[in-house]
């Protein structure tokens, strides 16, 4: 009878497989390591953006429940900048980008982008974000962005209809509970790239300011025991 630990190495080398078929990132120098269904991304890679696209990749991989990602971003000479430079860059990219509302700011330390100001809504906080993760020279981000509450609650009943149109969802298995402006997902789904998807649907929705995302992964055949 095989355990789902016996089935372990096959699940790393299938992240390791996918690491190295994404065209987004050189996964030499990335290690994985893998503790049931929980996946942990260890070594180097060369920019932020290579270091999302490695946590992606892992995601994608059927099986996978979790991504713990501690790869540390070295940055090879010719994507290196200064930090006034990349803050410049980073002011003038969230100026310029839809959504994003004006008071959001960024600072710079040692190429770490740190967000802060408040926003009405959890896409503009994601938007801010999005618009300089892919700046040349930056090693990380954290985000500081407070969303403010604001009327009217979340609607429950159409983020499970959102849930039920979608394409990538089974929205039969999720339940959704609305407190304030706070969102609670609870159930089962297929896969950890639907666990995303369910969290970046309800986040879209009218009135909602964070979203407590209690998803389970259900376990994939392939780890069952035979």
């Amino acid at each position: 009878m095989k355990s789902a630990m016996s089935e372990a190495p096959d699940l790393r080398d299938d992240v390791l497989d996918e690491l190295a078929w994404d065209a987004a990132l050189d996964a030499t120098a990335v290690g994985v390591a893998v503790a049931g269904d929980v996946v942990t991304l260890t070594g180097c890679v060369h920019s932020y953006a290579e270091k999302r696209a490695a946590e992606k990749a892992a995601r994608r991989v059927r099986g996978v429940a979790g991504v713990t990602n501690e790869l540390e971003v070295r940055l090879p000479e010719r994507l290196r900048r200064d930090d006034a430079e990349i803050a410049a860059h980073a002011d003038a990219v969230l100026r310029w980008t839809v959504g994003v509302p004006i008071d959001v700011t960024a600072t710079v330390e040692n190429g770490c982008i740190r967000l802060e100001g408040a926003v009405r809504r959890g896409t503009e906080r994601r938007a801010a974000e999005r618009a300089v993760r892919d700046l040349i020279g930056v090693r990380d981000i954290t985000n500081l962005i407070v969303v403010r509450r604001c009327p009217p609650a979340p609607d429950v009943e159409r983020i499970r209809s959102a849930f039920r149109r979608s394409a990538q969802l089974d929205g039969e298995r999720i339940d959704v509970v609305a407190e304030g402006g706070t969102v609670t997902l609870t159930g089962t789904v297929r896969s950890w790239s639907e666990l995303i998807e369910a969290e970046h649907s309800a986040r879209a929705a009218a009135g909602v300011t964070e979203v407590v995302n209690q998803l389970r992964v259900a376990p994939s055949p392939a780890l069952l025991p035979a």
